[in-house]
């Protein structure tokens, strides 16, 4: 630490988060440069715009940064003593907004990261625990985004990934780790979803941290040319931001269960008996595939009387013990790759009511078996099934 300074200057300039290079005055210390420094770029701001920075998150990264500034400068006496007699615009004595933080709720690096500031400081004298012009430009770039030309390309991207969180195949989960920042991952920022596009070549900062250049993409219609650290501090910045899990149902089951494990349902396979044209015709290809936590037979115990098993009896060509699965999700699952194949049909009910029975699928049975098998080995979500050939596709992504 630099000789005259001690560990309280320290606390108190990462609390007032000021930017600037130390300005050689002999009247003034450099912590006092710094933090009439600091009050400039606030006046700054408030020349430029007319008004006090205020806090809110519809508000540029930078003005919520001034505006925790100047509640700082507010409430400490010595500051306000120090920067009163530059203060032409009455900022000081303008009322104190409330960040939407509490500082004094917040621990040393929760503090940092509301200002702005890096966590881990350099000596003082160095001026290493003050934001660069990069990192300021790297910050701001969050607020700065572009039309994306090529967004044609990219919708189809967002559309099943909303498919794919509604069915349960993806889920959201709070933003954690910059190494979850990765080239084709998905994240909820701003209340919009981004794509991370592309990522360039990883590089190493003055601070000794890894940053990349990365082409994010929004649901919006919109893209920023962003470093990687921007995006982790505006998802770290923003309560509701998220990041989405890969579509990877991993073992969702197995034909036997592992010790500890318990039964929690069975997949089934259906093949009706129905008289019905559609069913006679196709019997073979026509399949009922769903999802049951009590035994098949139970299940399809009166299928005759119920519309949903076509109102006729159905035999058991498949079954398959699910073990500590969310039933649900599964479901959703197997009907979602095999949409494109679902079996428009109209049967009448026992009250000679119309109904339209879903789950029953034109989908081969040694098709059917394969899924199941991708579904274990977690690579399902790489595929679509497709009518016109029967069989499991690879999917189309951005770019190919």
């Amino acid at each position: 630490m630099a000789k005259g300074f001690t560990e309280d200057d320290d606390a108190l300039l990462s609390e007032l988060g000021v930017e600037v290079e130390v300005k050689k005055a002999k009247a003034r210390t450099p912590r006092e440069e710094r933090i009439i420094a600091g009050f400039e770029e606030i006046q700054r701001f408030a020349d430029e715009s007319s008004r006090p920075p205020r806090h809110g998150e519809d508000r540029d990264i930078f003005e919520r940064l001034f505006a925790v500034r100047l509640d700082r400068i507010r409430e400490s006496q010595e500051c306000r003593d120090l920067v009163e007699p530059f203060d032409h615009q009455g900022l000081l004595r303008g009322e104190l907004i409330t960040a939407a933080v509490d500082a004094d709720e917040l621990d040393d690096d929760a503090l940092l990261a509301e200002l702005g500031v890096e966590a881990e400081t350099h000596k003082i004298t160095e001026l290493r625990h003050v934001r660069s012009a990069a990192e300021k430009k790297a910050a701001e770039e969050v607020a700065n985004r572009q039309r994306c030309e090529d967004f044609n390309l990219f919708k189809p991207l967002f559309e099943q990934v909303q498919k794919e969180l509604d069915t349960g195949l993806r889920e959201t989960r709070p933003f954690e780790l910059k190494a979850e920042i990765q080239k084709g991952r998905f994240f909820i920022v701003g209340g919009q979803k981004a794509y991370v596009a592309e990522m360039g070549e990883v590089t190493i900062t003055d601070q000794g941290r890894t940053d990349a250049r990365l082409r994010v993409i929004f649901d919006n219609g919109t893209e920023s040319n962003m470093l990687m650290r921007s995006l982790q501090r505006s998802l770290n910045k923003d309560e509701a931001g998220r990041r989405i899990t890969e579509p990877t149902a991993g073992p969702l089951f197995s034909d036997q269960a592992i010790d500890g494990d318990e039964a929690s349902g069975t997949i089934y396979v259906l093949r009706s008996k129905s008289d019905h044209p559609m069913v006679s015709e196709n019997r073979d290809l026509v399949h009922k595939i769903g999802v049951t936590n009590m035994g098949v037979e139970k299940r399809i115990a009166g299928a005759r009387l119920q519309p949903t098993f076509l109102m006729a009896d159905v035999e058991i060509v498949a079954t398959y013990e699910l073990y500590n699965v969310n039933r649900t999700k599964l479901e959703n699952l197997i009907h979602r790759i095999f949409g494109p194949a679902n079996l428009e049909i109209e049967i009448m009910d026992r009250f000679g009511r119309p109904v339209v029975p879903r789950e029953w699928f034109l989908v081969p049975l040694f098709v059917i078996d394969e899924a199941v098998e991708k579904i274990r080995d977690g690579t399902i979500s790489n595929y679509v099934y497709d009518p016109k050939s029967a069989s499991l596709m690879l999917r189309k992504s951005a770019g190919n």
